[in-house]
């Protein structure tokens, strides 16, 4: 097993276009599929904090430093914790501006959770619809049934709740995907939930120059429908839509993908 040692929990992105931090070697050359605990996530998730429509940023003062010990495969999408998350005791406002309480709304059922926000020029979108375009890939390959995938929730809950009100955050999900559920609500108790799975995001903030920046880890977590755990990761700026496909069948069983 391979130890990559004091990773800072730290990323930014620049208005000229995301700039992807470069892994260890010892990430990059490493052997078998990955499969971390959930400290080694928060190292992953910071590794990914995305600064979206602003410049550079000061970034997280806070620096977490973590030891993490992992056995991966560069080309593999998924990430399988050793120890799952425990599914955020979250209750916010839906797109029809209904309180939604995810834990009690999707018990017993597949579930990807995305944190993000609708402004974003790039990261959050393309997550977004690869996830919608891997669901038609499934029923047109008839990989699952369309009852198997009515089961799946994909739940977006947005990191500006400012600016994606009900009505926004609806029109713009519905656009990617009408079965794709929105969620909305005070930024303290979104913040706090994510961080619960690993994922770091930060208030948004006017620059100098007019522009807003909003950071955001860009982790898709996968909660189990058996344990209703969340078991599996995946990067969403670098998961692509034949990967959701390949992989969500099993997700859909609780099985390790």
């Amino acid at each position: 097993m391979r130890k990559f040692s004091k990773l800072s929990t730290h990323s930014t992105h620049s208005a000229v276009g995301p700039l992807r931090p470069v892994a260890p070697k010892a990430a990059r050359t490493s052997a078998r599929r990955t499969t971390v605990a959930a400290a080694a996530l928060l190292a992953a998730a910071g590794l990914t904090l995305t600064a979206c429509g602003g410049g550079n940023g000061d970034g997280d003062k806070k620096k977490p430093v973590v030891e993490v010990s992992t056995e991966a495969e560069a080309k593999q999408a998924a990430t399988v914790l050793d120890t799952p998350f425990k599914k955020p005791d979250l209750v916010l406002t839906d797109t029809h501006g209904k309180k939604y309480d995810l834990r009690e709304r999707t018990k017993g059922k597949p579930v990807l959770l995305y944190f993000g926000y609708t402004n974003c020029p790039d990261v959050c979108p393309l997550t977004m619809s690869n996830i919608a375009v891997a669901k038609k890939d499934l029923l047109r390959k008839k990989a699952v049934t369309k009852a198997q995938l009515d089961q799946l929730q994909v739940v977006f809950v947005t990191t500006d709740p400012e600016r994606d009100t009900p009505k926004e955050l609806g029109k713009w999900l519905k656009a990617q995907d009408p079965e794709f559920i929105g969620l909305t609500g005070d930024f303290a108790t979104i913040q706090a939930s994510a961080r619960t799975v690993g994922i770091s995001i930060e208030p948004s903030k006017k620059l100098k120059n007019g522009k807003i920046e909003s950071m955001h880890g860009t982790q898709v977590v996968a909660f189990s429908p058996k344990t209703d755990a969340g078991y599996v990761v995946y990067n969403g700026q670098d998961t692509r839509a034949e990967e959701y496909a390949q992989d969500l069948p099993k997700i859909i069983k609780g099985q390790n993908p």
